[in-house]
Formats: C-alpha cells, structure tokens, sequence
C-alpha cells in the first residue's frame, strides 16, 4: 500500500477502517448456540492489532465460495472450507470474522456449536481436537459487501462490481479465517455470477463452468498467501493476456469499455518485472497483472499476483507518467517483499514499505531522471518529525481508535526507505544488492521479522550491525547519515502563536 506522494483529488477518500467490539455477536444468526463457557475474543498478541490471528492451530488451505446475485449492495452467500492442523488440544478454536450471518458451522463433516465473542466466531465442535491433528471446519455464511456503521475494508463497491482490500486487518469482515500473516496459507476460490460478469481471483485458473444464468470461475493459488492479500474482482470486465520474462503469464483485469484507453499502461508490466528481476531475482509467483478497479479508494493495493489499482490514477491527467510508473513499480516490489517474504509481525511492516518505496524511488532515479539521492535527503530532513508523529519505523505506533489502517505512516515508508539507504551507505553497495538478493530468496513464502533482517544483513555485511539497525529502526531520533555528515533533520515547527516562519521544511 503505497504512502501517496503526491496530492490525489478523489472524491470520497478512504476513510480508515473501523470496528468495533461484539459486531460478530449482532450480525451472526439468532439462533446461535452458545458454548459451556463464555466465549471470548483471542489474537496472537500482535502489538498493533492484539486481536487479529488465533492460538492453537494452523491453517493449510482456505476453500472459499463466493456466489454473486448481480447487486453489490447485497450480501453474498459463501462457504468458507479451512482445513488446519492443531498445535494445541482445543475443546473449542476462535475464527476472526466480523461482517456476515453464520449459518452452519461443521468440524470434520459433523455440526459444531457457535456463537461470536467480539470480532471471533467462537466454535465448539463435538469432541477435542487433538494435538498434531488435521481438521477441517466447514462455515456457510454470509459475505456483506456495505460497510457497516464506522466500518471499511474487505470488500469494496466498484461501479460494475466488488474488488477486495484487505490490508490490514480486513479479511475477517469477508470471510472466516485466522487474519495475520503469520499464518500463510494456499487458497482457492470458486465465484459463481450471472452471465454477462467476469470473475478473476489470485492465481491461475482452474476451470470455468457455464450455465444458463451464471458462470462459475475457480483459481488457485501455487504458493501460501497471507489473508490480507486475497483478491476477488467480480465486475463487466475484460482480461488482457500477455507474456513475462521467461514466459511468465502476465493477465491484467480492466474495465472492458476502457481497455483500449488502458493498454499502454498494461504493457509497461512485462518491461517492469524484468527491471525488478535484475535487482533482486526471479519474480516469486505463478502469475502476475495489475486490476483496473472503477473505485475511489485513495491507495492502491499489492494483493498477490494481482495488484488493485484505482483505474482514475491511469487516467487522470495530472498525474505525472514518472509517478504513475512508480507506483506500479511500488506494488510490483511488494511481490517480493510483503507477498512472498511476508511479515511475522505488524511492527515487522517497515520491511514491506521500505522496500517496495526504495525500489520505487530507484526506478524513478533510473528511468526518470528523478535522483533518489534528493528525495532521501528530503526524506532525512522530514525524519524526525515524522518519528514523532508516527514512532520510529521499526516500532510504529498503534493506529488510534476508529483508524485501523492509521499505521501506514510516512515513518514506514520513505522513513523505512532512508534506512535502506543508510544500510547501503554502511556496508556498501554490492555488499547492499547481494543481501536483497538473498533476503527474498532465503525467505520466500515464509513470514520473517526484522531480526532476522538485521542476522542476514550482519553476515553479508561482515559485521554485527545490531548497534547500527537499533539506532535507525528504534531511535526516537534519526542517526546521522553514514557519508552525509551535512544531511541534518529540518527545524520542527514552531508552536501555535510563535513568531517566525509557519510549518517546516
């Protein structure tokens, strides 16, 4: 999810998500069983999010069934299959989902028990689930693409259809699942819609089957993917083919009445991979493209395999062709750092950012004659203030009430980037390019954190560099800049009713 650089004039902003507690306990069906004891909400204790993922299993696989009536102001129907292996005896086991009506739940073929606790459906099936067991839980339920009161993400409304945004805790208010990238998983999707409408999902597909009022279009993914980076688009849509380095089945998703105004745009991907590829190695999925979504959402998206982007940006003309390219080089990025390497934690997000703005910033000083050197200084004078304002970007502050996505800040984004830059400025540069490299080649479709970034970067490197990373990923103040030594923070601003100059540099 790119921080926007550059002022965007779209109407309807994307508000933050927001939730709140016992929503699952007003939406799920009144006829719900309680447990013996009372039900209450888990999480894996995420410092950002403490609520999102759940102890004492691991998912495998997601099966998930859309069905699409035709209006997107109308719930769907769904069932949601996760098959899951047990690391603790469970009398019952906690599902975030948030945002639909439960109608069943079943536990390895046989009904369970639920009811909701906070953001949790709560199941209780009919015997222990061992330890080292497989299970697989069967939740029929409903899918609401309207937001309910103070509530965003998951699902969003195009003009001809829905799109998905999940990041970064939204997948729950779609479907059931364990929501935290720590718990990758494969996924397939089935999506049956009236005839006349084009279903894409993550992945490849698997098969098409036509009726006589509906089509059903399946996909499946090749490796383990985070929930926050599933993708459905359901709209009157064209899918664009093309080819990728070394055959790669490139496959964009575009408004159909748009797709010639479009096509210039599509065809820089195949070019990008190969840039991408150069600097870090061979792109880490089965397919990629880029979804064209008739939305105002305010960010684009780096949903595995298949990036949403809100068509206006390739169409509105005050978009300089630098920064469009940018950005598309930004989520590409996110292929390998996010996607593939995903994060343990939330407070590991600075991987994801920092690397996808710094290969941004690099395909821009390199194609566009726009230097990264300027905008890091820029970004060296802004630091401070935006660890102030954000906390440091290795530890950033919990989004506030009611702004759920409030942790994608300038701090994890340039901030994040400046600390590549003073990475490369330390161990130097082929030392720098060889640990990206192995970093997402050691690490692919694993989830990893930040000591293990600083582990790898210390053996490439030759060095221990905990000092170095603690200082710049931890400091409530910027370190200075190895090489730079006139780079200096910016003056903060002065307070409200002093004399000078308003605002800072």
């Amino acid at each position: 999810m790119p921080f926007n650089l550059l002022p965007r004039p779209i109407p309807g902003l994307r508000r933050a998500r927001r939730r709140k507690a016992g929503l699952l306990a007003s939406a799920v069906a009144v006829c719900l069983v309680a447990a013996g004891a009372p039900a209450e909400p888990l999480g894996i204790g995420d410092r950002l999010y403490p609520t999102l993922g759940n102890p004492g299993y691991d998912v495998a696989s997601y099966d998930l069934a859309f069905s699409y009536s035709g209006r997107n102001d109308k719930p769907l129907s769904a069932v949601t299959t996760i098959r899951a292996r047990t690391t603790a005896t469970l009398d019952r086991l906690n599902l975030d989902f948030a945002h639909g009506t439960v109608e069943s739940v079943e536990v390895d073929g046989r009904p369970a028990r639920f009811t909701g606790a906070g953001e949790d459906l709560v199941v209780t099936p009919d015997r222990p689930l061992p330890l080292g067991s497989w299970t697989r839980i069967t939740v029929r339920h409903t899918s609401d693409p309207v937001a309910a009161k103070d509530q965003e993400g998951g699902w969003v409304r195009t003009t001809d259809g829905l799109a998905m945004a999940n990041q970064a805790d939204a997948a729950h208010l779609v479907f059931p699942c364990n929501d935290h990238p720590s718990d990758k998983a494969m996924f397939t999707f089935r999506i049956t819609a009236p005839n006349g409408y084009t279903a894409v999902a993550n992945g490849l597909p698997t098969g098409t089957t036509r009726g006589a009022r509906t089509t059903t279009w399946a996909y499946r993914s090749a490796h383990p993917m985070a929930t926050e980076l599933a993708q459905v688009s359901i709209g009157r849509s064209t899918v664009v083919h093309r080819e990728g380095p070394h055959g790669l089945p490139v496959r964009d998703v575009v408004p159909t009445a748009d797709r010639k105004t479009l096509e210039p745009w599509l065809a820089k991907t195949p070019g990008q991979i190969a840039w991408l590829e150069s600097k870090v190695g061979t792109y880490p999925f089965e397919t990629y493209g880029v979804l064209m979504a008739q939305a105002s959402t305010g960010f684009e998206l780096e949903t595995q395999t298949l990036s949403l982007f809100e068509k206006g940006i390739f169409t509105e003309p005050a978009y300089p062709k630098w920064y469009i390219e940018s950005v598309m080089v930004h989520e590409l990025s996110h292929q390998w750092f996010g996607d593939s390497v995903s994060p343990r934690t939330w407070s590991d997000v600075w991987l994801n950012e920092g690397h996808a703005t710094w290969y941004e910033e690099l395909y821009a000083d390199e194609k566009a004659d726009h230097p990264m050197e300027d905008r890091m200084k820029a970004a060296y004078g802004a630091s401070d203030r935006w660890r102030e304002a954000g906390g440091p970007p290795g530890r950033p502050k919990p989004p506030a009430p009611g702004q759920k996505i409030g942790i994608f800040r300038p701090n994890i984004y340039d901030g994040a980037a400046l600390i590549l830059y003073a990475l490369r400025q330390e161990i130097g540069r082929p030392a720098f390019e060889r640990l990206e490299k192995v970093w997402v080649q050691q690490n692919r479709d694993s989830s990893v954190g930040t000591a293990d970034f600083i582990r790898l970067a210390s053996a490439i490197g030759g060095r221990d560099l905990t000092g170095f990373f603690h200082d710049w990923l931890y400091g409530a103040k910027t370190p200075p800049m190895p090489g730079h030594p006139d780079w200096k923070p910016a003056a903060p601003a002065p307070a409200k009713g002093a004399g000078g100059p308003k605002g800072g540099a």
